[in-house]
């Protein structure tokens, strides 16, 4: 036998995630969303523009820094983190599956860093974790996502 719940939630507009909606929020909010379509179609391109250029008027950010717009996730920090704190040290990037691979290209081909070491292995298998170097920067999956391949614990 199903029940219905015995209580409400104490704010009725909730949404997925949980996420409240808005007071006076409605469809009409959505008239001039861009759902569905990608980041790189025309319209996809302008939302982004707008959005960075509002975010520059808001904050006062200056005219010669870049605004980025990236991912709501933990892929997304990560790629803010390659790009703002590698450099000045070595690197060793290490990959086994999709992400490590993503980031792979993202160190070696778009951010060119000197000294960088490619430590790879199959797709699913974890590589020799013991080839980083302690005075380098690494980069790795602790927890394989689309493989689902993990670094057993903090001692390898």
């Amino acid at each position: 036998m199903i029940s219905k719940p015995t209580r409400r939630p104490h704010n009725g507009c909730f949404s997925s995630g949980p996420c409240a909606k808005r007071p006076g929020w409605s469809l009409q909010a959505l008239e001039h969303a861009v759902l569905g379509r990608s980041h790189r179609s025309p319209a996809g391109k302008a939302k982004l523009a707008e959005v960075i250029d509002r975010s520059r008027a808001v904050l006062g950010i200056p005219a010669d820094y870049r605004i980025g717009i990236v991912p709501a996730s933990d892929t997304g920090a990560v790629e803010l983190a390659l790009w703002s704190l590698l450099g000045p040290r070595g690197v060793d990037v290490l990959a086994w599956e999709s992400f490590g691979e993503d980031w792979v290209t993202d160190v070696a081909k778009q951010l060119k860093l000197k000294d960088t070491r490619i430590i790879k292995s199959a797709y699913g298998e974890l590589p020799d974790l013991k080839q980083t170097d302690p005075s380098h920067d690494v980069v790795f999956l602790w927890n394989g996502t689309t493989s689902g391949v993990r670094v057993p614990d903090a001692k390898t």
